[in-house]
This record gives C-alpha cells, sequence and structure tokens, in this order.
C-alpha cells in the first residue's frame, strides 16, 4: 500500500489468468466509457479462504470446477486499489489477489462462451497473451501478463505489483 492510500477497509477480490495454449480468458464488458477487459473472479466473502472464493468464483461466472485441474491455480500477484469511481465520492478500494491456472483443453471447451451470473451476459473472450496485454484490464494486470503465463518456478511467494490509482487506472 502506498503512502496516499488512506485508512478503511479494503475488500479483497480473488482472480485468475486463466491460461491455454498461448491464450489467457478475459470478460469482454462494454462500459459507457469504452471496452473493458476483466480477469474472471470476484469477492472473497467474509470467512471464505481465498482460494476457496477463487473456486466458487470461476464455477460461478465460467462454470470452470477448479477442483478438476491436474495443478492448483498459484497466487502469483497482489495489487491494492484506491481509485474514483464515476459518480461516487468516497474511495474505492480493493485488494486484488492474483492467481494463474493452465487449463488443458478438455477444460477450456468447458468454459462458458458468456459470464453465467451476469444478468448481461457479458462475453468470455480467449485472447493471445501480446494483445489481452495491451487492453484496458481490470485489474491492472497487463505489464506483467506475459509473467503470468509462464509456469510458476519460483517459491518467493507472489509479487506486489504498483497500486492501482486514480492517476494511473481509469475506470470504465
Amino acid at each position: 500500500m502506498t503512502a496516499s492510500m488512506v485508512a478503511g477497509p479494503v475488500r479483497v477480490r480473488v482472480c485468475a489468468v486463466l491460461v491455454h495454449d498461448g491464450r489467457v480468458c478475459l470478460i469482454r464488458r462494454q462500459r459507457e466509457a469504452g471496452l473493458q477487459h476483466s480477469l474472471p473472479g470476484g469477492l472473497v466473502e467474509d470467512g471464505e479462504d481465498p482460494a476457496d472464493a477463487l473456486r466458487r468464483e470461476l464455477l460461478e461466472e465460467l462454470g470452470l470446477d477448479l477442483a478438476v485441474l491436474p495443478d492448483p491455480p498459484v497466487l502469483r500477484f497482489v495489487q491494492e486499489q484506491e481509485t474514483e469511481r464515476p459518480g461516487e465520492t468516497t474511495p474505492f478500494r480493493r485488494q486484488h489477489l492474483v492467481f494463474t491456472a493452465h487449463l488443458p483443453d478438455h477444460l477450456v471447451e468447458a468454459v462458458a462462451l458468456v459470464e453465467q451470473d451476469d444478468p448481461g451476459q457479458a462475453p468470455v473472450v480467449w485472447l493471445p497473451v501480446a494483445d489481452a496485454a495491451g487492453l484496458h484490464l481490470y485489474p491492472d494486470v497487463g505489464a506483467v501478463l506475459d509473467q503470468a503465463v509462464r509456469p510458476d518456478t519460483e517459491t518467493g511467494g507472489p509479487v506486489l505489483l504498483p497500486a492501482m490509482t486514480t492517476t494511473s487506472y481509469r475506470w470504465r
């Protein structure tokens, strides 16, 4: 957390960089200010373990059961967020826990084509890493997306990314 961050509650959001054949899975949302691509995931509920929350969220959003993966998702990045949302006066605060998981062919085919728990049925897309890295992503992980798709060979724990602030990130 940076010195400019203010005190107060921070909700934890878990999300995943799902990788297959040099592509990543994103949820494409059309916002008033333009397209936003999000890593699938959501908020950790009170008393819930982050890994359990990730499993629940991906099952709800994509119909993907992480329990059947050959290897469990790995926590790769942590990113703090304090930004202003359009029309709101209080700072929007999150801590993003970004996991990575490599999916085999049969699981990629099982991933939903639209976000299952979204009334707007936002499309689920698989994009080449280089293309995805240049998009407006939530959370703001484009600069490290190429690292996320490589298998984790380090045991030093997750990398703390630069915070998302009103200066560095614009809501869409």
